[in-house]
């Protein structure tokens, strides 16, 4: 079985309650005194999950980065979701990103997605194993508390969200319309797409709406994809918090 290091309280407290993935070993350095390692200590312990004391000189050695704080923790391969078990929902919000290359980005778009309450991400097939730790510190830990979707095949994902009379609306400025000119649905999808690459025909195809956002000035490039989902998320929450749906 394939192990993956998550660093620091942040990331090791979301693997543990996050129960996305099976989290091995819990390891710290015994001279490492604060109430969230005490209570990590304390979860670990509840869930019979090993716990490794070694010194800071080398957990230093096992850590990729010098944040981790004198606590890591080894853990599986995360387990991903099913889109059908949120579909019966009366108000559903999910998010479809594509074209995030760097695993920063990921983490601050999924950070920001957790926070506005987001069902869950879709997402295509990708390996972002091997960029765990930098996913879970960069999203606070977001990333193992959200649901994640994997689209093996896209299109058949696309009808299954039509079929729930799941609205799928696109950060896309072709034949669109104002973003605060538009009421959402109880039930959506936000496309959000990378700067470089932007969203695929095949969803463009099934954009129910396409909505941009209005800039004051004259800037003629694209907002990056985690300030953009930032925008359109929290519209969203605005209108629901509204009741305007």
């Amino acid at each position: 079985m394939e192990t993956y290091i998550v660093e620091g309280n942040i990331s090791v407290k979301a693997v543990l309650q996050g129960k996305k993935r099976k989290v091995l070993k819990v390891i710290v350095d015994p001279k490492k005194k604060d109430k969230d390692t005490a209570y990590i200590l304390r979860y670990a312990k509840k869930e019979q999950i090993e716990i490794e004391y070694l010194s800071r000189n080398t957990i230093d050695q096992l850590a990729q980065g010098n944040t981790h704080g004198g606590i890591l923790a080894v853990c599986s391969e995360r387990q991903y979701q099913q889109l059908h078990t949120i579909l019966h929902k009366d108000y559903v919000f999910l998010a479809l990103i594509e074209g995030v290359e760097d695993p920063f980005n990921f983490g601050y778009i999924l950070r920001t997605l957790y926070a506005a309450g987001c069902d869950g991400v879709i997402v295509s097939p990708r390996n972002w194993t091997t960029a765990v730790n930098v996913v879970t510190k960069s999203s606070a830990g977001a990333s193992e508390y959200l649901s994640i979707f994997i689209a093996h095949d896209m299109e058949q994902t696309l009808q299954q969200l039509k079929q729930h009379q799941i609205q799928l609306v696109l950060g896309q400025r072709s034949d669109a319309i104002n973003l605060y000119d538009y009421t959402f649905p109880k039930k959506v999808c936000i496309g959000i797409g990378g700067e470089l690459r932007g969203l695929s025909k095949l969803v463009q195809k099934y954009s129910d709406q396409n909505l941009y956002i209005p800039y004051e000035s004259e800037f003629k490039n694209a907002m990056t994809a985690a300030t953009s989902t930032a925008i359109f998320a929290f519209e969203y929450v605005r209108q629901k918090q509204k009741g305007n749906m």
